[in-house]
């Protein structure tokens, strides 16, 4: 197989693998106020786990350069967040939803979107070494996938979405990474110096977003210790997940 498409088909694989996330919701028969609380803090835990790993990484390539993505990668929610506001919140209508529930659903889908540009561009820069390390790298982000699926699917099926267009939003937010693999892969030393930037602006839109918009609603609806008790152990178990890896 050409390599170009090889990069493409593995880079696609890590994307289907997040729709995977929605299958614990098929599961669920109620979705109360409570229920939706707690999928947010879980939501909100497997984020910020997954940011800290994007930190990590994106300092392996350069520390302040992790920083300043970061930085505008919380620019970047600001005016995301505004734009949105902007509009008027009752008007607004996204799967069914309208109001702050529409707007909510937008912005992880955007955040979770902007994230799997880095991690598209990890995958072929990790071709760039040889079909062997590209090939367990993306194996590691598909399997990294996963709980990123069921962190958007957290968000979304509370608010009436189905399990069916839960896994299917959660695909579409990974598309970047086949579309970012192959140019990363043809021009890897470009790609390599751009990373950090990447990782970094990633995880930072992903803390902003679960600091103020999945945590307060969480804490709303919830039991504050049970809520706190939720997003804590998710957080730790995707970190320690992400270092099994």
């Amino acid at each position: 197989m050409n390599e170009v498409l090889l990069v493409f088909f593995y880079a696609l694989l890590t994307a289907v693998a997040t729709g995977l996330g929605a299958i614990p919701f098929a599961f669920v028969r109620t979705i109360s106020e409570r229920f939706a609380a707690y999928s947010a803090a879980v939501a909100g835990g497997l984020m910020l786990g997954a940011s800290f790993g994007l930190v990590a990484e994106g300092t392996g390539y350069g520390r302040g350069e992790t920083l300043i993505g970061a930085l505008l990668g919380v620019g970047f929610i600001l005016i995301t967040q505004r734009f949105l506001g902007e509009q008027d919140g009752h008007e607004m209508v996204f799967e069914a939803v309208s109001g702050d529930g529409a707007r909510k659903m937008l912005l992880i889908l955007i955040v979770m979107t902007v994230h799997s540009f880095a991690e598209g561009v990890a995958v072929g820069v990790s071709f760039g070494g040889g079909v062997t390390l590209g090939a367990i790298i993306t194996v590691a982000i598909a399997i990294h996938n996963v709980p990123e699926g069921v962190a958007i699917s957290a968000v979304l099926r509370p608010q009436g979405v189905s399990v069916g267009r839960c896994a299917g939003w959660s695909i579409f937010s990974s598309l970047p990474q086949p579309l970012m693999a192959v140019p990363a892969f043809l021009f890897v030393e470009t790609f390599r110096t751009a990373l950090p930037y990447g990782l970094g602006f990633a995880a930072g839109a992903m803390v902003y977003m679960v600091l103020v918009e999945l945590l307060p609603e969480a804490y709303e609806h919830g039991d504050r210790a049970q809520v706190a008790t939720l997003a804590t152990v998710s957080a730790v178990a995707m970190v320690l997940f992400q270092q099994w890896l």
